[in-house]
């Protein structure tokens, strides 16, 4: 498989009357064709903002992409023209985003909103677009799709409007599909349909998926491999296996020991991070984790470890080997 996406030393800046956040703090991976990578963290790690970044969705200003390259079939997308933008973004590459009653214009039917991107990408007639809509629908599972198609966002469940945002994002047949946190504001048995939707439809048209997501029990049944973000930085990268089995950074075994499991005892209690997440107002200096790590020592207060491979499709940005407690 060759290389879909690759993005290098990604960093985002936010400039406010409070000061500057440091959004993204130099974020570099690659996305196969077909692979289906999770980006997971707690909610301001960055992950949104990465692939918004690379979309060209952030205001410029307050936003600033401060540095960095988002290679997409060799075309860098944070330097390409707006117009070559605009044909990639919802033809190549969709974005579902998180809340699914904000994303759809309220004001416009749910056909019209799906047959826009058919007729303004693929060019279809509008009676083309319509039949296409209905079949995109019943694609993901909206009964009486024909029957549907003239009713606005809120006379839709919110299942049902993330359907229809998965719809949209799937007319133009994307190779990339970006889905930011789509499950978030669904109840548990709403959100597995709607990951057993994505895998399916991800099978049936082979395109490449990133799922941004702060649950990490959602990550194993979807994803082939993992990225975990911290306060702006990729702090762990493996194989979604691997990742489960040796977590190699302290924030990463944290977030898998917060996880609740079937096999706990009722007598165990869930485990907490201490400490609070990072003001990002502050530029980063040292691990922006060391504050709240039981592994800290000095260095890691004074100096951000690089992000480097320990084994085989597996890179951590840790100072300290977890397992003996010596510096790496």
């Amino acid at each position: 498989m060759g290389i879909l996406l690759d993005v290098n030393d990604l960093r985002t800046r936010f400039h406010t009357p409070e000061g500057t956040i440091y959004a993204v703090n130099g974020v570099s991976f690659q996305l196969a064709e077909g692979e289906t990578l999770a980006v997971v963290g707690e909610s301001g790690c960055g992950k949104s903002v990465t692939m918004l970044s690379m979309m060209r969705l952030i205001s410029i200003p307050p936003g600033e992409i401060a540095s960095g390259y988002a290679l997409y079939r060799g075309r860098d997308l944070l330097r390409i023209a707006e117009a070559e933008m605009e044909d990639i973004r919802g033809k190549q590459i969709s974005m579902i985003f998180q809340d699914p009653m904000t994303s759809l214009n309220p004001v416009l039917t749910i056909g019209r909103q799906i047959t826009e991107a058919l007729r303004t990408h693929l060019g279809m007639s509008s009676e083309a677009a319509r039949n296409r809509a209905v079949e995109l629908l019943e694609q993901v599972g909206i009964p009486e799709a024909v029957n549907r198609l003239n009713d606005y966002p809120h006379q839709f469940s919110g299942g049902m409007r993330q359907r229809e945002m998965i719809a949209m994002a799937l007319s133009c047949s994307p190779d990339l599909l970006i889905a930011d946190e789509p499950t978030t504001a669904l109840d548990v048995t709403i959100q597995a349909q709607i990951v057993e939707l994505v895998i399916r439809l991800r099978e049936e048209m082979g395109m490449a998926i990133i799922w941004i997501t702060h649950d990490l029990g959602v990550v194993a049944g979807i994803a082939e491999r993992v990225i975990v973000m911290y306060a702006g930085y990729i702090v762990e990268e493996a194989k979604v296996d691997r990742l489960y089995d040796e977590p190699l950074h302290p924030y990463t075994l944290a977030l898998l020991a917060a996880l609740p499991r079937v096999d706990r005892r009722r007598d165990q209690r869930l485990k907490s991070i201490p400490g609070a997440p990072p003001n990002l107002l502050v530029e980063p200096h040292g691990c922006p984790f060391a504050p709240r790590c039981e592994y800290a020592i000095d260095l890691c207060r004074k100096e951000m470890p690089a992000l480097i491979p320990v084994l085989p499709d597996h890179r951590i940005a840790c100072w300290i080997n977890i397992k003996t407690g010596a510096l790496r």
